[in-house]
């Protein structure tokens, strides 16, 4: 029998203000019951040197939008870690990617009925050999043309579509 999956409510993270300066902290559970208690994350969009990037598939256990596809990386800054620290031990979790090259991108807030995020987004071109671990349900390189007609299907986190949109839109 196999154990299920979850993620574990009870993983302490930093509340931060708006600035990325740490004010407290809260349980996950906290974060992402509606209190909308501002904590950071960071994302990575894996593009390879054809232009398509890769998206991970959500597992259905996660308690955001299971199922749905998503930025290649993504996770909580865990307390104690700083963006970059966070960044390689995500990749390296998700995706068994160990040598990148990451660009940061402007960060900015996420926010939805469920929870508030400080979103730091990096990018990087990787032509590497990708393993997804467990904590998502696979993935693949998408072309800008499968993007582009998969925005508003509901087959896209809103968060992805939303920062695709405001990072990458000039690539539709």
């Amino acid at each position: 029998m196999t154990a299920i999956q979850h993620d574990n409510g009870e993983e302490r993270l930093p509340l931060v203000d708006e600035d990325g300066h740490i004010t407290g902290a809260a349980t996950r559970r906290e974060c992402h019951n509606g209190s909308r208690l501002l904590h950071p994350v960071v994302h990575l969009h894996v593009f390879n040197g054809q232009g398509d990037i890769y998206l991970q598939r959500r597992p259905l256990w996660k308690d955001i939008q299971p199922g749905k596809w998503d930025t290649a990386v993504g996770g909580h800054i865990d307390l104690g870690e700083n963006v970059e620290q966070a960044l390689r031990r995500e990749t390296r979790e998700e995706l068994g990617i160990e040598k990148f090259v990451p660009e940061a991108l402007p960060p900015y807030v996420f926010e939805s009925e469920r929870e508030r995020e400080l979103v730091f987004p990096h990018r990087c071109t990787y032509d590497g050999i990708i393993r997804p671990s467990s904590e998502t349900d696979g993935g693949r390189f998408w072309t800008m043309a499968e993007v582009k007609a998969g925005f508003g299907q509901h087959l896209f986190t809103p968060n992805f579509e939303k920062e695709f949109r405001h990072l990458f839109g000039h690539l539709l």
